[in-house]
């Protein structure tokens, strides 16, 4: 496994193969990163693994600075899921106009609409940061595939519409949400959870579940069921963002006729923001 932190390395490694995968990630890798490796080693014969904290999707007062660095042990655990190069650039080597402290950066993807809802409405320029790294990362890889994880629904939507408008010759595959025994859908950021923490925030994935059998028994009051459902969280200590049924294919407020819906979430237990989400059948 190669270790490459430039762009220039990249590229000249990469224009021997004809057949890459592509796994952007910010590193702190846990077991649903890999699995997602584990997909892309299934379609192509050089699988290529980005660690890259982006600063452009962290808003202020966001978790940046703290946002866990675990290089070494995540080199150890891609190494033994087959990796075959590990992409870990600097800050100015994504960002070329980035002098050390600030990254005045004028070029960016502006994402579709829904980037301003759901998570977008608290979390104001996330997708844009979000869109404008991938697209970075994509035109440096030049993968055919890309796999990223279904836990953040949005952002998946995101990138394949991303793809889609812009006529990248990338097919993207979506990775199943890891879990913990508990239901609890693996995170980066659920190393901030105190073993209390840990066993309570299944109920969020549990509050979903509820809200989809309710649908899949003929219950079209989507508000009635997502209002309930933050109530009951709200009341026992979380800090909910939002709760919310769409549809799978639009991300648009689901209504009666779709056959195809999510049911997402986010929500804070004590400072750290958990997000999870089932897609579901009526």
């Amino acid at each position: 496994m190669q270790i490459i932190h430039t762009v220039a390395k990249l590229r000249n490694t990469l224009k021997a193969n004809a057949s890459i995968g592509f796994v952007p990630t910010m590193g702190n890798l846990h077991a649903g990163h890999l699995r997602l490796v584990e997909l892309a080693k299934q379609r192509a014969k050089c699988v290529v693994v980005s660690i890259f904290v982006n600063p452009l999707q962290f808003g202020v007062n966001e978790d940046l600075a703290s946002y866990p660095r675990t290089l070494e042990a995540d080199c150890e655990k891609l190494k033994a899921v087959g990796a075959d190069i590990v992409f870990m650039p600097s800050v100015a080597e994504m960002y070329l106009d980035f002098d050390g402290k600030n990254l005045n950066q004028s070029m960016t993807i502006t994402p579709p609409a829904i980037a301003n809802e759901l998570c977008g409405a608290s979390r104001p320029g996330h997708f844009a940061g979000v869109a404008t790294v991938v697209m970075k990362l994509f035109n440096i890889v030049q993968p055919q595939i890309a796999v990223f994880g279904k836990k953040d629904f949005q952002q998946l939507f995101i990138i394949k519409e991303m793809v889609r408008q812009f006529n990248l010759p990338i097919e993207i595959i979506a990775g199943e949400t890891m879990r913990e025994a508990s239901g609890l859908a693996m995170s980066s950021r659920n190393g901030y959870l105190s073993d209390e923490q840990k066993t309570k925030a299944s109920q969020l994935q549990q509050s979903l579940k509820h809200i989809a059998c309710n649908i899949q028994q003929g219950n079209d009051n989507f508000n009635a069921l997502t209002w309930t459902a933050i109530q009951t969280l709200n009341n026992d200590g979380w800090t909910v963002d939002y709760i919310s049924v769409r549809s799978a294919l639009t991300l648009a407020p689901a209504t009666i006729g779709d056959g195809q819906l999510v049911a997402l979430a986010a929500a804070k237990l004590g400072s750290t923001r958990l997000i999870d989400n089932i897609d579901f059948l009526r």
